[in-house]
């Protein structure tokens, strides 16, 4: 991944990059341009790192993927949809926001996978660190069944799942949410709280399941 130099200008976290420019440059890149997103990311790195911390704030402590690490891996993924017909800022966040879940959501069911294998082991391993295990655990059985609520979401109305995924995910505003969807600040905040009530009704069925 191409990292910021001298010759680059140096943007923090809290400070977003002009809109006009990352437009531009999503056009560029749309468009094929030679480098475009070579000069795309230094412009939007400082957001990707926000998105990554975000997202990793509700991880188990010591997760494999730092903020770094889990920027790096959605770079790697956004490479892969360098053609995509962006459009604007608002937009290449919100896909980039939802590369990093489906980032994350993949190595939970990975750490779920594993300890499923070594489960036996697990039960009898009650020493130093043992909490961590749990803690870490229901983290990741948390996420993936966040993501399968999401999932489902998205089967019965796909736009409340897109204000989820642009509002908690990417962090977008009220007024950033509905001018990509395309409806008023006052649908996003009435679909908003409609998809929270949803999931929250989702999960706790989903717990009452399991007991």
């Amino acid at each position: 991944m191409p990292t910021q130099d001298s010759r680059q200008p140096q943007r923090s976290p809290d400070d977003p990059s002009p809109r006009h420019e990352v437009t531009e440059a999503l056009v560029a890149l749309r468009g094929g341009a030679t480098g475009a997103l070579d000069h795309l990311v230094p412009l939007v790195y400082g957001e990707l790192q926000r998105i990554a911390h975000r997202q990793l704030a509700a991880e188990r402590p010591g997760h494999t993927l730092d903020t770094t690490g889990l920027v790096h891996e959605t770079y790697l993924k956004l490479v892969d949809q360098a053609r995509a017909q962006w459009t604007d800022r608002a937009q290449f966040f919100a896909v980039a926001a939802r590369s990093m879940r489906r980032i994350l959501v993949d190595y939970a069911r990975r750490h779920r996978a594993l300890r499923r294998g070594g489960a036996q082991r697990q039960q009898i391993s009650l020493g130093d660190g043992a909490v961590g295990r749990v803690a870490a655990a229901e983290r990741a059985d948390e996420l993936i069944a966040l993501d399968e609520a999401l999932e489902r979401l998205a089967a019965v109305d796909e736009r409340l799942t897109q204000v989820i995924e642009l509002r908690f995910f990417a962090g977008l505003t009220e007024a950033e949410t509905a001018e990509l969807l395309g409806v008023t600040a006052r649908t996003v905040t009435r679909d908003w709280a409609k998809a929270r009530g949803w999931l929250f009704q989702q999960l706790r069925e989903g717990r009452a399941d399991d007991t």
